[in-house]
């Protein structure tokens, strides 16, 4: 056994073991981290009934129709994410930590959820679950805040 294959090995279990804890599906957990569907259910689900349920989320249009606050949040997140990603943190790990920096910032009612925030980084991003980025993160011009917008949009200032 290669040893830069046991060392990836155990990171990916250290990631998938971060990523259950903070609640992700274990398909989340599977294009997150590479592991088999099997090894993520025997190891961190072996109760079949303690597995997350529900349909992992698979488009963005839900941003685009959500309220102000869950934008407002996933703004939050996506801007973690992508400072993260600019100081040459792998996706992987910029998701995990970015969604631990937003659970710290908005602690009394988080709503954003785990397999949420992976939806926003892959189509930040074009990773995992998608092959074009749908999203891109702007700065208006005169707050200097920045926020999720369609890549082809055009910073606005309210």
């Amino acid at each position: 056994m290669n040893l830069n294959y046991a060392e990836r090995h155990i990171r990916a279990l250290g990631l998938a073991k971060e990523c259950a804890a903070l609640g992700a599906r274990s398909r989340t957990i599977e294009y997150v981290t590479g592991l088999s569907h099997g090894e993520v259910g025997r190891l961190f689900f072996p109760d079949r009934a303690s597995a997350p349920r529900g349909r992992p989320p698979a488009s963005p249009e839900w941003y685009h129709s959500a309220n102000l606050l869950n934008r407002a949040e996933a703004s939050i997140f996506v801007s973690i994410y992508r400072r993260m990603r600019e100081l040459h943190v792998g996706p992987a790990e910029a998701r995990v930590s970015g969604c631990k920096h937003y659970l710290q910032v908005c602690s009394v009612r988080p709503r954003i959820s785990f397999d949420r925030a992976f939806d926003l980084a892959s189509h930040m991003d074009g990773i995992w679950i998608v092959r074009v980025a749908n999203f891109a993160l702007l700065t208006c011009p005169t707050c200097t805040s920045q926020y999720v917008a369609s890549p082809s949009a055009l910073p606005a200032t309210n």
